[in-house]
């Protein structure tokens, strides 16, 4: 198919946004403008994002799924939040750099991995040197719903209890809200407070 569509800044933001979590605009965008696939926003001056980075620091496993059939390349820390263990070994195998890799906006990779909920991939992060990210790590966990990588988190790390997500919110608000009990129980018991 032919590019329809002039590739603009303001189009390659709506494809990037649509990229956190509206499949179908991001399906839709892709049919009519095949280029849009690896095109990057520059949110601000070193701080470039794709589609792909986008779905991959919120955890949208379907949209990063499908950029990658696609033919988005697979970079680190989208391995690490579909917890593609074996390929995040891989990276830093062959980049032992890529331990302290970070997404867009910065994210690091720690927190990226705590997406899947994959309790080995984040403790061999972890243990091979990958650092920051721990408090959102844990947030990430929490918001997923991933009660056995909140607790390996909370025993075996040092989050930041009172670290806060773009809305202002704690891990423990999070569970509250969502009614998850036994992850708020978790948390006030290693010294989360409202």
């Amino acid at each position: 198919m032919s590019q329809s569509i002039e590739l603009t800044s303001e189009y390659i933001r709506e494809f990037v946004l649509a990229g956190h979590g509206n499949f179908e605009r991001v399906q839709e965008m892709l049919a009519a403008t095949p280029a849009l696939l690896n095109a990057a926003y520059e949110w601000k001056e070193n701080d470039r994002e794709t589609a792909l980075q986008g779905a991959a620091h919120v955890g949208n496993t379907a949209i990063a799924e499908y950029l990658l059939a696609k033919g988005a390349p697979l970079e680190i820390c989208t391995a690490a939040m579909l917890g593609q263990h074996d390929a995040v070994r891989k990276f830093v195998a062959d980049n032992p750099q890529q331990i302290n890799a970070t997404g867009a906006h910065g994210i690091a990779l720690v927190t990226h991995a705590a997406l899947s909920g994959n309790v080995a991939l984040v403790q061999w992060l972890i243990e091979h040197g990958a650092h920051g990210g721990i408090s959102a790590a844990l947030h990430n966990a929490v918001n997923k719903g991933h009660t056995e990588l909140t607790r390996w988190l909370l025993e075996h790390t040092e989050p930041d209890l009172g670290w806060t997500n773009f809305q202002d919110k704690t891990a423990l608000t999070i569970a509250t809200e969502r009614g998850w009990e036994d992850l708020a129980e978790i948390l006030r018991a290693h010294g989360a407070t409202t």
